[in-house]
């Protein structure tokens, strides 16, 4: 539950993207065992606590505006700057730097209404052409927005030394409108960061089109709460579309999965890959859709604990995903119960897919 607290925290103090950015860093930080800093507090054994980091990341959002006021916050960022220890910072993040004077003379991009601070801080501004936009100069790694996040993880990881094998892999995500907007996002930049290339689809809609989504959080209620998310660019048409050129499938939960569960090419989809024994990795109430096609019979697999039943009724043996975050493999399929378990869903389809990370 700490880590769903500090997420909290994040989301309240940085705004949703600022959480998600977090989320995608601790994926890394499991997969590629990278240190994450995140500068919320700054606690009397930081000096210590710093001497051991091997790089620091800075979320974008509003708090940098803040934090760029702070002399603790400001002083280790220029440990790190002076040490020559890769730093990662992206949207408004860039605010900090610019405080701690650690960009004089270097290259950086940020998000665009960051640019005259740059500027004055003697920066090289590199005018972002997408939001996707990320910059390498040094030891500082600049990224427009969270767009970048699979580019300015690819460079954060080189810059630690990192080596990313077996990642020559295809991987297809089924959407759905209103999914959970972090089981769709997180996952899918994790593994465009770790190379492989990535197609999203949703049956009735092709290349360009989006997909509204839903934010699932967890405040104390009977249920998840859900708000309104952030609209997902589908990058690949659904008619038409050959699922044998993929090497595995992604379902991401939310409210898309009861639906889609009632499509016939969707359910001929997911057999497809598993009487394939191709990797399938289901989150949350993804898990409907496979007990709808049948292929649940003699696995062991979790989910939301509101989908048991479906689970059950499907012929599985259901695992508790007890704390909330586990994840679980059963031969070439990968499932897990909500977001907080993107760490290990990830990192268990990873496996199965052979990709590796090493330094």
């Amino acid at each position: 539950m700490g880590l769903l607290l500090m997420l909290h925290v994040l989301a309240r103090k940085l705004g949703i993207f600022a959480a998600l950015q977090f989320m995608i860093l601790l994926v890394i930080r499991l997969i590629l065992r990278v240190v994450v800093i995140i500068l919320l507090s700054m606690q009397h054994s930081m000096k210590l606590i710093l001497a051991n980091m091997m790089g620091l990341v800075i979320p974008g959002g509003r708090a940098p505006e803040y934090l760029a006021m702070n002399e603790s916050v400001l002083d280790c960022v220029r440990k790190f700057s002076d040490s020559g220890k890769p730093i990662a910072s992206v949207c408004h993040g860039q605010l900090i730097l610019a405080a701690a004077n650690s960009v004089k003379g270097l290259k950086c991009t940020a998000y665009p209404a960051v640019k005259p601070v740059l500027i004055d801080a003697g920066a090289h501004w590199v005018e972002p052409e997408t939001m996707k936009a990320c910059v390498a100069d040094g030891n500082i790694i600049t990224g427009a927005t969270y767009e970048g996040h699979p580019e300015l993880i690819q460079l954060f990881v080189k810059a630690l030394g990192g080596k990313i094998t077996g990642s020559d892999k295809k991987i297809l995500f089924l959407c759905g409108d209103f999914m959970e907007d972090y089981e769709v996002t997180v996952p899918f930049q994790s593994l465009e960061a770790l190379g492989c290339h990535v197609d999203a689809i949703c049956p009735k809609k092709k290349a360009g089109d989006t997909c509204p989504t839903a934010v699932h959080d967890f405040e104390g209620d009977q249920t998840y709460s859900e708000k309104p998310g952030h609209c997902f660019t589908l990058t690949a048409s659904y008619e038409g579309l050959d699922a044998s050129n993929y090497d595995a499938l992604v379902i991401p939960g939310g409210r898309a999965p009861e639906y889609l569960a009632l499509d016939e090419t969707v359910i001929a989809l997911v057999k497809e890959f598993m009487h394939s024994k191709k990797p399938v990795a289901s989150i949350c109430h993804g898990q409907q859709i496979l007990a709808a096609a049948g292929v649940l019979k003699g696995r062991k697999c979790t989910a939301y604990p509101a989908v048991k039943l479906n689970v059950v009724l499907g012929g599985a043996t259901w695992l508790e995903p007890d704390p909330i975050d586990r994840c679980y493999t059963h031969e070439n399929l990968v499932t897990g119960a909500a977001w907080p378990g993107h760490p290990q869903f990830i990192s268990q389809l990873m496996a199965l897919l052979g990709i590796r990370v090493s330094f």
